[in-house]
């Protein structure tokens, strides 16, 4: 197992007295499992372990009632070998969506106060992916509203990329002093992490292609890896989501290359179908949304706080919530180029996608600034309790929208801006320039 984010987060949850059964949700195949699995063993003598995807039959320990007692005296019964025993045991619930009965148990577990639960879900809160009987049930199990505690998970971040390659925490200290003082990173390190940027980006954080590249060092396993996972979600689309929005989902996922490949990466609907109009797709969009695949970047009207007031609704990019499986979409030979340091191919593309990677996965939302007039700054955060405008730019590159926008405070309210690309750390004219794998050290809002 690697070191996950989750661990912390899991700790703080078991540690408050007044907490609730646990659901951890998060798009597929991003680690829920074996973290909650893995911090379950460390913490709990007996664990009971229901998988309702890999056994849809477990759903009958919760039928006809919800009575704690009756539960696991159904559960024994047909697990002779399990122990129970209050104060010593944990019950986990894996892919809680496709038993709504057992999400509807957690208020009485919960009243109850013998054993913890931790659950983990994958598509919950996407509309439409139940067939009507599914539903049904789900309305009839009543989902306890107050009666639980929920986590969001990502796929791997850089820090934990970092982590799983031996980077110590007194390496990740100097690369943030180096930050904070605005010193140069020793070219040693700095080779090493560039190095280590490039093989993120190719492959991603989903733990799997992690450890497959970790242990083979063979991009073309990992990019097999990457690729079931991605044809698994397109899977998921056509056995969950609606039967009219069947097709449209698909064709909205499969059109992010290309409407990233354009000059200007709004998504724009008739580049997913010409002859269809954008409400038809709007909520096939939503889905993937909803599933977390995929992280919406909004224009927004002004540079100024709060970002999400100011967003535009109906006008915005979209980014793939992990870079390895965007670049494993991409056309072979991509990976060659990454690895030898160009970030620049389709117009860009993955150089943003990365930059939406790092802030979506420490939980920042994607806000960005377009104006006919030729002012384009690629994202927009909130940092250090200003408006911050973030440019991706190739060495050397002139960032003439940025400096525009610091040129006029009166106008556009911008005082500093960052600027990340393959160089190192320098500041110049209220511009700081970073190293892209410094991005996840911006995390303070």
């Amino acid at each position: 197992m690697y070191k996950r984010k989750i661990e912390k987060k899991l700790r703080f949850w078991l540690e408050d007295p007044s907490h609730k059964p646990l659901v951890v949700k998060g798009v597929r195949q991003c680690g829920k499992t074996s973290s909650v699995v893995g911090f379950a063993e460390k913490h709990f003598k007996n664990i009971v372990y229901l998988d309702f995807r890999e056994h849809p039959e477990y759903k009958k320990f919760f039928v006809p009632n919800l009575e704690v007692d009756a539960i696991i005296m159904r559960i024994s019964a047909s697990m002779p070998d399990i122990e129970v025993i209050p104060g010593e045991t944990c019950f986990i619930f894996d892919e809680i969506q496709d038993c709504p009965k057992a999400r509807g148990a957690l208020k009485y577990f919960h009243l109850d106060g013998r054993f913890q639960v931790m659950c983990t879900g994958s598509l919950l809160g996407v509309n439409g992916y139940k067939s009507k009987e599914e539903m049904k049930e789900e309305e009839d199990a009543s989902i306890p509203v107050g009666f639980e505690d929920i986590l969001n998970m990502y796929p791997m971040d850089f820090e934990e990329w970092l982590w799983a390659n031996g980077i110590k925490q007194t390496h990740i200290d100097y690369l943030k002093k180096c930050m904070d003082n605005v010193i140069p990173v020793d070219p040693a390190l700095h080779e090493r992490f560039r190095e280590l940027l490039h093989e993120y980006v190719i492959v991603g954080g989903m733990p799997e292609a992690v450890s497959e590249f970790l242990n083979t060092k063979q991009i073309g396993k990992v990019l097999a890896v990457q690729r079931r996972i991605v044809d698994e979600y397109k899977a998921d689309m056509v056995k969950y989501a609606p039967t009219i929005d069947k097709p449209r989902i698909r064709e909205c996922f499969e059109s992010i290359p290309a409407q990233l490949a354009r000059e200007y990466k709004k998504f724009t609907y008739s580049v997913v179908s010409p002859n269809r109009r954008g409400r038809d797709y709007a909520g096939s969009l939503q889905w993937i949304e909803d599933a977390g695949i995929i992280r919406r970047c909004y224009n927004t009207e002004i540079t100024e706080l709060p970002l999400d007031g100011n967003k535009i609704p109906g006008e915005f990019k979209v980014y793939m919530a992990d870079i390895g499986l965007l670049v494993s979409m991409l056309e072979d030979g991509t990976q060659s180029d990454i690895l030898v340091g160009n970030l620049y191919g389709y117009k860009g593309a993955i150089f943003e996608n990365l930059v939406a990677d790092f802030f979506g996965k420490m939980g920042r939302r994607l806000y960005y600034l377009h104006r006919n007039g030729g002012i384009e700054l690629d994202f927009l955060m909130r940092y250090k309790g200003r408006c911050v405008p973030v440019e991706c730019k190739a060495r050397n590159g002139n960032a003439k929208s940025l400096r525009t926008v610091l040129s006029h405070p009166e106008k556009y309210r911008v005082e500093t801006a960052i600027k990340l690309g393959d160089y190192n750390v320098g500041l110049k004219d209220n511009m700081l320039t970073l190293p892209l794998y410094m991005t996840f050290l911006l995390t303070e809002v």
